[in-house]
């Protein structure tokens, strides 16, 4: 076994804004896990929010390569525990997670979520993300994908109910709105009201993160159900949601990757948490991985690609809001340029 780590730069098709920050160009690590003539592929972008540099990740990624290329795995989550074992880099084990996946299915010559048991029969639909700008270009950017049935919108401005009522002017599919920590309580709850009359679904992480204890006023009083994202990154994380949030948005590289996921997902419906996957603005490896536990749930938001000027791999691909898979066994994944 071979650990190969690639650095790229993901451009993207506008410049993308949420309450925190803009970027331009999203920095990308790819893992390659190569045995033989047989490669997997998985993906962590780098985020200044989680320290998440790629100095960081490659640092991280080296610690396990000893274990990674040395030890004996058959099945994904073993590796997993293994390189837990030597790093709590959730962003640096999801890249290897997710490249064990990819290389598991290609070897067993069938799909992840088709060794996991799951159809694709009722996959939710994804939303495309319109990131913070002015109005008029927000509206632009709808336009340019105005055939998605869903959208999510980023706010955390003095003009969120504007922004939201201007862009339904132009279209009548389903809204949901993410503050990204950039509300206060009273805000959220007073809010709510009216985006649920413009036909929002949900809110997503209102509150900073250090304030989850008001989020049970937020819960018991907002017209619309509340996600948790910042609040919830791991496994541990889900129990502290009950009674704040009515369900949970995982990330892949906050949590640490398929395996840490899916547990998310089975505390979830035990608890009755509603369960939702998110992106990252990520190439088309970590957006595939997403496509495996896309049967498992409730809502996605898997457009990282569809959000880039150029991508590096090709397989799962999201159109109009509709995951298509590839003819490709593992995650389906083939990077550009990579035999």
């Amino acid at each position: 076994m071979e650990l190969i780590i690639h650095d790229f730069e993901l451009p993207l098709l506008h410049p993308f804004t949420i309450s925190r920050e803009t970027i331009t160009v999203q920095p990308s690590v790819i893992v390659e896990l190569r045995d033989g003539q047989i490669s997997g592929f998985g993906e962590a972008t780098t985020n200044s929010y989680y320290g998440a540099t790629r100095e960081r990740l490659r640092e991280s990624l080296e610690i396990c390569r000893e274990l990674v290329e040395n030890r004996v795995w058959h099945e994904p989550q073993q590796l997993w525990k293994m390189a837990g074992e030597r790093t709590d880099d959730t962003f640096a084990l999801c890249a290897l997670d997710l490249a064990a996946h990819d290389l598991w299915g290609k070897r067993l010559g069938k799909p992840v979520y088709e060794l996991w048991g799951l159809t694709t029969d009722n996959n939710p639909p994804s939303n495309y993300t319109i990131g913070i700008d002015k109005i008029d270009v927000m509206v632009s950017k709808l336009q340019e994908f105005g055939d998605w049935p869903v959208y999510k919108i980023k706010l955390g401005t003095e003009h969120d109910l504007e922004i939201v009522s201007q862009l339904r002017e132009h279209t009548d599919a389903r809204f949901r709105v993410d503050a990204n920590c950039a509300w206060t309580p009273r805000q959220t709850i007073e809010l709510s009201k009216p985006l649920a009359d413009l036909g929002v679904e949900f809110i997503e992480q209102p509150l900073p993160a250090d304030q989850i204890e008001q989020m049970e006023e937020v819960f018991d009083l907002s017209a619309l159900p509340v996600i948790a994202d910042e609040n919830c990154l791991v496994p541990a994380d889900v129990d502290a949601c009950i009674g704040r949030f009515h369900g949970i948005n995982i990330k892949l590289v906050k949590c640490g990757g398929l395996t840490p996921a899916r547990k998310m997902i089975e505390k979830a419906r035990q608890s009755e948490l509603r369960v939702m996957v998110g992106c990252m603005t990520e190439s088309t490896v970590g957006i595939s991985a997403i496509a495996q536990i896309l049967p498992m749930l409730d809502y996605v938001d898997m457009d990282g690609a569809a959000l880039l000027a150029s991508d590096i791999a090709s397989g799962c691909e999201v159109r109009q809001g509709v995951c298509y898979y590839p003819d490709v066994a593992g995650n389906g994944i083939t990077l550009h340029g990579q035999v």
